[in-house]
Order: C-alpha cells, then structure tokens, then sequence
C-alpha cells in the first residue's frame, strides 16, 4: 500500500471514529509505530487531526477542507438520503447546475432515469459518472482542477456560469448560521456556489443536520439566496420559523 493511500484511509477512520491510536493502526496496517507517527504528524501538518499521547483525534473545525475520497464515504445514508429528495424535485427537461460536493454526485446517480436534461457542473465525478447518458447534455464549466478534490474552480469556470441561466441549482455547504448564512471553508468553491445560485431560477441548498449552526471560512451568501432547504431530518423549532419568515421551502420527507 502507498503511503498516501493508508494516509487516507486513516483519515477514513478518524472521520468515523473521531480517535485512533498507533497501536491499533500499526497493528492494521501491518507497518511499524513510528510509520504510523509519521502518518499522523502528516495528518496533523494538514490540518485534518491533533496528535494526543499513543494516537490522534480528528479536528472538526469547519475550516478543514477534506479530501473528496475521504468526503464522499462520510455520512453516506444522510447524503443518499437528500439525493433522493433532490431527484424528486428535477423534471424531464430541466436545466440544472451541480457543484462538486459529494451529495450532488450522489443525487446525480439518481438522476439517471430522467429525460432530456441538461447539466453544468464543475464536478470531474459528475461528469464521468454522465457521460454515456443518451438524449441528455453535459457541460463543464472548465478552469482548475482545485488540490485534494475533483472539483474546477477559478476564471475560467466563473467566467462559464455567468453566461447560463438554468431553471435549478443545486449547492452545499459547510455552515448554515442564522445571521451569517450559508459559509464554505474554501473562497474559489465559495465563489463557484455564489454564482451557480445567481444563474438559477429556483435556488436548492442540500444541508444535512451537521450543517446547522455552523460557520465556516467563507461566506456563499444569505438565506435569502434560498428557495429550497434540504436536509436529513426534521430541523428544531427555531429554524423552522427562521425558513418561514424567509420563505424557504424546507424539504427533510
């Protein structure tokens, strides 16, 4: 196995488990402690843990950008889950945008059945995952490829979505806070949601329950961006009155 491959199925464990210890790795793995030292010391450089006596602990600051490999397996019944919500609310012919979150691709899977759409994104997965789809177009917002994800951001790609109007867009986030809004922890993916909400007539925000009360590095936008909120599950009272007065549809069922 290559060292960057046990890196990130270490960082798999720690996403699902919150802690590891170097024993149990060492022992897994079937390499020595001090590989897996280094591992986590890598790990920590990164941003992504904090090394505690014998093992390490995730770091679950919002501001953390994690590897789309390790992102698309967290959390995967709650993003299956508002996949299929989302497909619910595509018709035939719609034109749609995508981001490159790993709940889209998820709801892009969904979508296969569906007729004569056409979709941009800036999602390398999305793309991949439709290209053999008949009777449908499939375009790319172009720009460059972002480090550590399969996502297009920069110029190029703003440049793509400011000429396009579609009826649905479909965005995540890191953090969706009552004063601060819907928050992403990196700017150029930030900008890349911001504009995919400008050039759409119904403006979708997928959010599962971990989402909420959070704020992340950079800001997308208010919720008044919004039209429609969909999550995992039924969100507190507070919020609820907060999507009425803003007149967001909430979807959770």
């Amino acid at each position: 196995m290559l060292a960057i491959e046990r890196k990130n199925q270490i960082l798999e464990i720690l996403q699902k488990d919150k802690r590891v210890l170097v024993s149990d790795l060492s022992q897994a793995f079937e390499v020595t402690e001090e590989t897996i030292r280094r591992d986590l010391e890598k790990l920590e450089k990164e941003g992504f843990a904090k090394k505690t006596y014998g093992g390490a602990i995730l770091n679950e600051s919002v501001n953390v950008d994690l590897p789309y490999t390790v992102r698309k397996k967290a959390n995967v019944s709650n993003k299956e889950y508002i996949a299929d919500i989302i497909c619910s609310m595509i018709e035939d012919g719609d034109h749609i945008m995508m981001d490159a979150s790993s709940t889209a691709v998820y709801a892009a899977k969904r979508l296969k059945y569906k007729k004569n759409i056409t979709l941009i994104t800036n999602s390398i997965e999305i793309l991949l995952e439709l290209s053999d789809m008949a009777g449908w177009k499939v375009l790319s917002t172009g720009g460059m490829l972002k480090e550590g994800s399969l996502s297009l951001v920069g110029y190029q790609a703003e440049k793509m979505l400011e000429n396009y109007h579609v009826d649905k867009a479909v965005i995540s986030c890191k953090g969706l806070d009552m004063e601060r809004g819907i928050t992403d922890s990196n700017e150029m993916e930030a900008q890349i949601k911001k504009l995919m909400l400008a050039s759409a007539g119904t403006r979708i925000l997928a959010a599962d329950s971990t989402k909420f009360d959070r704020i992340s590095f950079t800001r997308i936008g208010g919720l008044q961006n919004l039209d429609y909120l969909i999550t995992d599950k039924e969100p507190v009272e507070k919020w609820k009155q907060v999507f009425e007065k803003t007149g967001i549809n909430l979807k959770y069922e």
